[in-house]
């Protein structure tokens, strides 16, 4: 394809991931995906190593893993990919043809996920996509069915003032107007549901909270929607030691 014809291609798709498809032509995603790189610990050399990548999307962490040196590389995702969520697989199938990648690709709910029809991985990636779960502790069992050795988790996470484990429920759109979004997990939710589904080493590497949030901790005293204050965005590292 030349140059023209892609930025044609990409300019009629809806992008979520920034993807640097080469001739100048970055993906106009809402999502500064480069950046996370190095908040979420994705190891530099994966050689050697098969992952995973749940909920792909347009799967710039499946292209960067390739990238990156890894045997192989599986997209899974279903949400988008089936037209049901704000996506398609339209911004997958282009990438990979231009980037000449060989990310395999399967379009499967996370909740069927098995060992006997997928196998395991030495690393699985599950970016963003937990509080997107109805059942986020099944959803955790089925992920570490799959895991053979690294886990990282990147979360939407609340509530973050506790220090016991709990989860805020969102029944209707209270977070970002998208009714989507289930759960707001603490990070010591995050942690006990983690170990408590078989990983042997569970770390938190990154815990932020959001800049919204950030911005209106100055008005807690005067602030009605106290919720918002204590809510981020967390990054685990689990291990089956």
């Amino acid at each position: 394809m030349t140059a023209e014809e892609i930025k044609a291609e990409v300019e009629r798709i809806n992008w979520f991931h920034q993807i640097d498809l080469g001739h100048g032509i970055v993906t106009p995603g809402v999502d500064e995906s480069a950046k996370k790189l190095e908040k979420i610990g994705l190891p530099p050399d994966l050689k050697g190593r098969s992952v995973l990548d749940i909920g792909a999307w347009n799967g710039f962490f499946s292209f960067e893993s390739e990238r990156r040196g890894a045997d192989r590389v599986v997209a899974l995702d279903s949400y988008c990919w089936g037209g049901e969520g704000p996506g398609t697989k339209e911004g997958f199938d282009l990438a990979k043809r231009v980037l000449g990648a060989s990310v395999e690709e399967l379009e499967m709910d996370l909740m069927d996920l098995d060992p006997d029809k997928v196998g395991q991985f030495d690393l699985v990636l599950f970016l963003g996509v937990l509080y997107h779960m109805r059942h986020p502790l099944l959803s955790l069992e089925r992920v570490a069915a799959v895991t053979r050795g690294q886990l990282i988790l990147e979360t939407h996470v609340d509530l973050l003032d506790l220090k016991r484990p709990a989860m805020a429920f969102y029944p209707g759109v209270e977070v970002c107007a998208d009714s989507s979004n289930w759960w707001g997990p603490n990070p010591p939710a995050v942690k006990a549901m983690l170990e408590s589904v078989g990983f042997q080493r569970v770390e938190m590497v990154d815990c932020s909270r959001g800049p919204v949030a950030q911005a209106l901790r100055k008005l807690r005293p005067t602030f009605k929607h106290r919720e918002r204050l204590v809510q981020g965005r967390a990054v685990f590292h689990a291990y089956k030691d």
